[in-house]
């Protein structure tokens, strides 16, 4: 693809090329966090009947409240199978961890192409250990500290809430407007002089470099140098 001629923007085809990349990329340089999972769901009536829809999810992730951060305390993750037509259920208590005397919060992350924005949005949901869910002003609690300051002042990361795409409940996501365009100077400045192309494939990777370090999900500084390599 022409970096050029390129809007920042990706056709669905292209998302599930950048997906598989990324799981690939997680998986080798992150072992110690659960793979991200790539789940098949139901076409929706408005989507061709040849397209197959999918998304990508992480679940089960235990982030830290600002004094766990403060205190330089690592994350605890967990486990679970995905399925996109599942029922959410409750977390066993014995995988509950306490720290300074607080309830662990546990998230759910999927990552949806939107094909109004043509980019890729990610969404999540925060819940206690019994599966009773968090309200925003608990989940800001849980973001490190640095994103206070980029919420309010970007506004392809502010938070809205609305229906999932495809589990049909109420999940958080980070709007998408603006990404294209950041995605876009993003690779224009990572692009060597010589090279005019936009490798599809790394896209998730760049973006996710900096959206997951809104919700506190950062990813290792090898998988990001690995994506550009040639």
């Amino acid at each position: 693809m022409d970096i050029l001629s390129w809007d920042g923007a990706l056709s669905s085809s292209e998302f599930s090329i950048a997906a598989h990349d990324f799981i690939e990329k997680w998986k080798k340089f992150n072992p110690t966090y659960p793979p991200w999972s790539w789940v098949t769901c139901k076409k929706k009536s408005c989507v061709a009947s040849h397209e197959v829809e999918k998304y990508l999810s992480l679940e089960n992730i235990s982030l830290l409240s600002l004094r766990e951060e403060d205190h330089g305390d690592e994350s605890q993750i967990g486990e679970e199978e995905i399925s996109c037509s599942k029922e959410e259920e409750p977390i066993d208590s014995a995988t509950l961890v306490e720290s300074f005397d607080r309830e662990v919060h546990y998230y759910d992350f999927h990552i949806v192409y939107s094909a109004s924005y043509r980019v890729p949005v990610l969404y999540f949901r925060a819940f206690f250990s019994d599966g009773q869910p968090l309200v925003l002003d608990e989940i800001e609690k849980d973001l490190p500290a640095c994103s206070a300051k980029v919420l309010l002042e970007s506004k392809w990361t502010f938070i809205t809430q609305e229906e999932h795409p495809y589990l049909n409940r109420p999940w958080y996501k980070l709007h998408p407007c603006g990404t294209s365009e950041w995605m876009l100077l993003l690779f224009l400045g990572n692009a060597a002089p010589d090279k005019q192309g936009v490798a599809v494939d790394k896209y998730l990777v760049s973006w996710f470099s900096v959206v997951g370090q809104v919700v506190g999900l950062r990813i290792p500084f090898e998988m990001l140098n690995d994506s550009n390599q040639p």
